[in-house]
């Protein structure tokens, strides 16, 4: 699996990356920074340094590991970005030094671990990296129920005046695989950005927390920390000791 990510994030796909239709970073920038409380931060999956680098701005230091050159590549040519320490490998191992006071990993990112083992293996790898206080932060998708029923979905990213974005996704409701790609359709052709991820239910997570002694404290909707409900869409979940 860790060579099939590392294909999906090649040179190609980082240089749209940052293109991609995403959230400001700002909302997550500051929700992490008081967790942070002065310590050092962890990002699993740092790529481009979209939250790493407004919140190195922010004065916390932010390590990072990550398994793609190209994304690193992109990371070290912004501003502040050959200041971040990055790791490069598979970040479910988190093969790095000492101990941090936040560990975080946003995007669904979380997901790229493609096997249950892989994550419950990264749960345990992050509790023994974090202080007494220390917090990890996931930032994911909750799974759709209508993809049971389905299988499959697609579903338009954004329509522009010269390309139009679209996810098409595979579902395997017993792997808790989706088999997904990314289309470009532009003026320049065809173009096709594959991912695969292992989703998880959140409280799934929480049973790989508890595995690992870790504890869900604080379960958001998003950023801004709206209340969390069964029709939340996405979830920010804080565990710790």
């Amino acid at each position: 699996m860790e060579n099939e990510q590392r294909r999906f994030f090649d040179e190609r796909a980082a240089a749209i990356y940052d293109r991609l239709p995403a959230e400001d970073p700002a909302d997550a920038v500051a929700f992490l920074e008081p967790l942070a409380r002065g310590g050092a931060a962890l990002e699993l999956g740092i790529g481009t340094g979209r939250v790493a680098l407004p919140l190195a701005v922010r004065g916390v230091r932010v390590d990072g590991i990550d398994l793609s050159p190209a994304m690193v590549a992109r990371l070290r040519a912004r501003p502040g970005g050959d200041r971040i320490a990055v790791t490069m490998g598979d970040f479910g191992e988190v093969a790095v030094e000492g101990t941090f006071r936040l560990v975080y990993v946003v995007f669904n990112t979380f997901f790229n671990l493609g096997t249950q083992e892989a994550q419950v293996r990264c749960f345990r790898n992050v509790a023994a990296r974090l202080d007494a206080e220390g917090s990890f932060v996931v930032e994911a998708y909750v799974p759709d129920p209508a993809w049971l029923r389905d299988g499959q979905y697609v579903r338009t990213e954004s329509v522009e005046a010269d390309a139009v974005r679209l996810d098409v996704c595979r579902i395997d409701a017993v792997a808790q695989r989706l088999d997904e790609s990314h289309v470009l359709l532009a003026e320049g052709g065809v173009h096709l950005f594959p991912v695969v991820n292992r989703y998880a239910w959140p409280s799934e997570m929480d049973l790989m927390a508890r595995l690992a002694g870790l504890r869900l404290r604080e379960r958001w909707a998003g950023w801004r920390r709206e209340p969390f409900v069964s029709s939340s869409p996405r979830h920010v979940s804080v565990y710790g000791r």
